[in-house]
């Protein structure tokens, strides 16, 4: 993996640029910024492809977080990269002055961090792919619990209509038996 794999990144409360990296030249902040302004405010993931690079974002709790890539790394690097970038921004500022700094006016205490963490994803590709197939399974063994949670809860339901049934049927015997009792039969 090439030192210009993750050539751009950055942190946006909505469409506002709150710090930004790259050691590069190009129009790919122009896109990304365009991007940007572009995008729903819906907690989600997107990519977009465009001039060989991918155009990652992540939106959530009113930031957005981007990375741009070279086409070739695929998606689960610059997700992983993401991912961390959100973790760490989030535990810095949460609640504090990203909620209200001006453009740009955290370059300066994040944007080495957004360095730091391109780096990092980039220099251990291996790490970041084990990481991202052990969420994966976590992800895969939530939903078969979720799965088997409601199962459960829908046989609770089943079988508290199977009692209140048999709490009926147990109440209308006595009268079957007493109407019983009251001809004999010879």
């Amino acid at each position: 993996m090439g030192q210009q794999s993750l050539i751009y990144s950055f942190v946006a409360r909505g469409t506002v640029i709150l710090s930004e990296f790259t050691e590069f030249t190009g129009n790919f902040t122009n896109i990304a910024a365009q991007c940007l302004q572009k995008l729903p405010a819906t907690n989600n993931k997107f990519t977009y492809a465009c001039d060989g690079h991918t155009f990652n974002y992540l939106v959530e709790d009113g930031f957005t977080y981007c990375v741009v890539a070279i086409e070739a790394v695929g998606r689960q690097i610059p997700m992983a990269f993401l991912e961390r970038i959100k973790d760490e921004f989030t535990k810095k500022y949460s609640g504090g002055k990203a909620a209200t700094a001006v453009a740009n006016s955290l370059n300066k205490e994040f944007g080495p961090k957004l360095k730091e963490q391109m780096q990092y994803c980039v220099d251990h590709p291996e790490e970041i792919s084990k990481l991202s197939k052990v969420k994966a399974q976590v992800s895969e063994v939530k939903g078969v619990m979720m799965d088997n949670i409601e199962k459960v809860l829908d046989r609770g339901e089943k079988i508290e209509l199977l009692v209140d049934k048999t709490e009926s049927l147990h109440s209308q015997v006595p009268a079957v038996f007493s109407l019983g009792n009251c001809c004999d039969i010879h």
